[in-house]
C-alpha cells in the first residue's frame, strides 16, 4: 500500500509568543514595547496573520493526507520523510533554514506579510496552498553549497557558507581553487555563495571588491567565492581573492591557524570546527532545494 503524502508545515514562533515567554503577560509585553517606542498592535497583527495562515493551510490539506508541524527551533530534531511536501510559512530566511534538512522534497513558501517580506522564496499566499497541493507543482531546483572536512563533517547551505575565525581575528590557510592557483593567505575569512545568495552577502563583497565576476543564477551549476580583507605579509599574499567554482570542482582550504569555523546561511550556532592541519573542501551539494514556483 502506498503511503499517503504528508504535509509538514514549518514556521517560527511569533514575536508575540517570544515576548510572552519572556515577560509573562500581555500587559507586561505592552509596557515593554511602549518603553521602547514600539506598538503592541503591529506585533499582534503579525501573530494573528501567521495563525490565520496556519489555519487556512491545515484546512486545505486533502483529508486522506497526513499532516505535521514543526517550529524552526526544533528543525534539527525533526525527521523529514521522502514523501513529504514541506510548506514554509514566514520569511525567505526560514526557507534557507529548512533547506539543509531536506533531500529533494518540494517546498512551498507562504508569505504572511508581503508588505514587509521580500518574497523571493516565499512566493505564495496561504489561499494558494490548496491548489498547489492538488496540482503537479512545477518547481525549480536551486543549487546548494556544501562544506566537507577531511574527518567527515558536512554542512549544507542555500545561500552561502562562511569559513573563518570565531571572532574579529585573522586566520591563516592555504587556498587551492582547483584551477592551478594555490596561495598562502591570511584574512578574516571567506564565503562561498550560491546563486540564491548572490543578492545578499556575496553581492556586498562583490561590490566591495569592484569585481568583474558574473554572479551565478539561483539554478545555475556555479558557485562564487570571495575572500574578506586579505592581509599581505612576507608569508601571505592577496592576489587570488575571488573566483567561481563549477559543478564537480571544489575550493580547498588547509588550516594553518589554531582553528577556524564553518557555518551556513548566517547561523553561527550550527557550525563545523576545523583545526590546524585539517582541510575543508567546498563545492556544490548533490541535493538542491526543490522550490515550488
Amino acid at each position: 500500500m502506498t503511503t499517503a503524502p504528508r504535509v509538514v508545515v514549518v514556521h517560527r514562533a511569533t514575536e508575540l509568543d517570544e515576548l510572552l515567554a519572556r515577560h509573562g503577560t500581555r500587559g507586561q509585553v505592552e509596557f515593554f514595547l511602549r518603553g521602547r517606542g514600539q506598538d503592541l498592535a503591529g506585533v499582534e497583527a503579525r501573530h494573528h496573520a501567521l495563525h490565520r495562515a496556519l489555519g487556512i493551510i491545515a484546512a486545505a490539506v486533502p483529508v486522506d493526507w497526513r499532516q505535521g508541524r514543526v517550529e524552526r527551533s526544533d528543525l534539527d530534531r525533526f525527521l523529514f520523510g521522502p514523501e513529504d511536501v514541506v510548506i514554509v510559512v514566514g520569511q525567505d530566511g526560514l526557507v534557507a533554514n529548512v533547506a539543509k534538512y531536506l533531500a529533494d522534497q518540494p517546498v512551498i513558501g507562504v508569505d504572511t506579510d508581503p508588505e514587509r517580506n521580500v518574497g523571493v522564496l516565499v512566493r505564495h499566499p496561504p489561499e494558494a496552498v490548496g491548489d498547489l497541493l492538488r496540482s503537479d507543482r512545477p518547481s525549480e531546483l536551486r543549487v546548494m553549497v556544501e562544506a566537507t572536512t577531511d574527518d567527515g563533517q558536512r554542512l549544507r547551505a542555500l545561500n552561502e557558507v562562511f569559513l573563518g575565525p570565531r571572532s574579529h581575528q585573522t586566520v591563516r590557510y592555504r587556498l587551492d581553487a582547483g584551477d592551478g592557483h594555490v596561495e598562502e593567505q591570511a584574512s578574516s575569512g571567506l564565503i562561498v555563495s550560491t546563486g540564491t545568495g548572490a543578492t545578499g552577502w556575496s553581492r556586498s563583497l562583490w561590490l566591495e571588491h569592484r569585481s568583474s565576476l558574473r554572479l551565478p543564477e539561483p539554478t545555475e551549476d556555479l558557485l562564487a567565492w570571495f575572500v574578506r580583507e586579505a592581509w599581505p605579509s612576507p608569508a601571505t599574499a592577496t592576489s587570488y581573492t575571488e573566483g567561481l567554482v563549477a559543478r564537480d570542482d571544489v575550493l580547498s582550504l588547509r588550516v594553518e591557524s589554531e582553528s577556524l569555523v564553518v557555518f551556513g546561511d548566517g547561523i553561527e550556532s550550527d557550525h563545523l570546527d576545523v583545526t590546524w592541519g585539517q582541510t575543508v573542501t567546498v563545492g556544490q551539494s548533490a541535493d538542491g532545494l526543490r522550490l515550488v514556483v
